[in-house]
């Protein structure tokens, strides 16, 4: 592992650096190799600095998760402004960024698999969660209502779980099948459900 050089920086500057670092050290350690002292490291500030920005470690993790949940919102948010105002269009658009940069990424997936991990025993990632997809969930039924779509909620459901598994297998094994057949697939379970 390559150490930053220890430097000042604005406090806003240094937490988000911290941020980055404990995102980026999760995605390539994974949750066992994720201490104060490598996301300090990666961060180039003495880990005494942490606890001057967050709580500890877990704070830090779960401030990280919020970051790449709202960086993969504001992208699926832009794909679905940039469609236009054709209720099907934005509905494509929602589900196609998710296999699209930034959303689609190795090293986002690897960081998401820890913070995947951390939901089963602590609270406040479980939270998180819940609160991302729950949001997630509650945008894909506008989109479907706005299709005309009567059973919109069951119908997120089963297209938020279809992305899920669909980019989960295209981060890990890019050979088995593209983005673009994987936004064909959810085309056409979308039409299925737009009948």
């Amino acid at each position: 592992m390559t150490r930053a050089p220890f430097t000042r920086e604005a406090p806003d500057v240094r937490r988000q650096a911290l941020v980055a670092a404990a995102e980026a050290v999760l995605a390539r350690e994974g949750v066992a190799g994720t201490s104060v002292r490598t996301i300090c490291a990666e961060a180039g500030v003495s880990a005494g600095l942490l606890r001057h920005y967050f709580e500890g470690v877990d704070d830090l993790v779960a401030a990280a998760y919020e970051a790449v949940d709202q960086r993969i919102d504001a992208a699926l948010e832009a794909a679905v402004a940039s469609a236009g105002n054709d209720p099907r269009a934005r509905l494509s658009a929602y589900l196609a960024a998710s296999f699209a940069s930034p959303v689609l990424d190795p090293d986002l997936l690897a960081a998401w698999i820890g913070f995947w991990g951390l939901v089963k025993t602590k609270p406040r990632i479980a939270a998180i969660h819940a609160t991302s997809y729950a949001a997630y969930r509650a945008r894909l039924e506008t989109l479907l209502a706005d299709c005309g779509v009567k059973d919109r909620r069951l119908a997120a459901i089963a297209l938020t779980a279809m992305v899920d598994g669909l980019w989960l297998e295209l981060c890990l094994d890019p050979s088995t099948f593209g983005a673009a057949e994987a936004v064909r697939a959810l085309e056409t379970a979308a039409g299925a459900w737009l009948g």
